[in-house]
């Protein structure tokens, strides 16, 4: 998979953490994932279409997603409800955004777009079908756990 089609989602992610909710992140190792489990409790889905076909899913644990959008809404967060629901839909949206303007620079038409969140472990992650490997890039944030999947076919 080339590293230059999933920086975008790894900038857009830390870009948009740090300056709407002031969170640091820090990388871990990188693996490709074997199965459609998720990896975190709630998960923004992206689909990426054009030039490029593919798909994403931004991951956050329960303690992690609670800690950002309490930070971003300068209020205490302690379950995972309809306001952290669209929190997730929103920073997935501004990620698909960002991926979208960064991957045009490189002279290729792309659309990304959020599609849906998925909340709870019982939720499978569909990735397009293409035979294309998925790329887990976990985090270590100052909130905790975050994960970003990325899939081209």
């Amino acid at each position: 998979m080339d590293v230059t089609l999933v920086n975008p989602f790894v900038e857009g992610a830390l870009h948009i953490l740090d300056t709407t909710a002031f969170v640091k992140v820090k990388s871990e190792t990188p693996f490709l994932k074997k199965n459609t489990r998720p990896q975190g409790d709630i998960t923004g889905i992206l689909e990426i279409s054009g030039d490029l076909n593919g798909s994403a899913a931004i991951s956050f644990s329960e303690k992690c997603i609670l800690g950002i959008v309490s930070a971003m809404f300068g209020e205490d967060m302690t379950e995972i409800n309809e306001e952290i629901t669209d929190a997730v839909g929103e920073i997935s949206n501004m990620i698909a955004g960002h991926v979208t303007t960064k991957i045009a620079e490189m002279d290729k038409k792309v659309k990304v777009k959020f599609v849906k969140v998925c909340a709870g472990d019982d939720q499978d992650i569909e990735h397009i079908k293409d035979g294309g490997h998925i790329l887990v890039l976990p985090f270590r944030t100052t909130k905790g756990k975050m994960v970003i999947e990325v899939c081209y076919g």
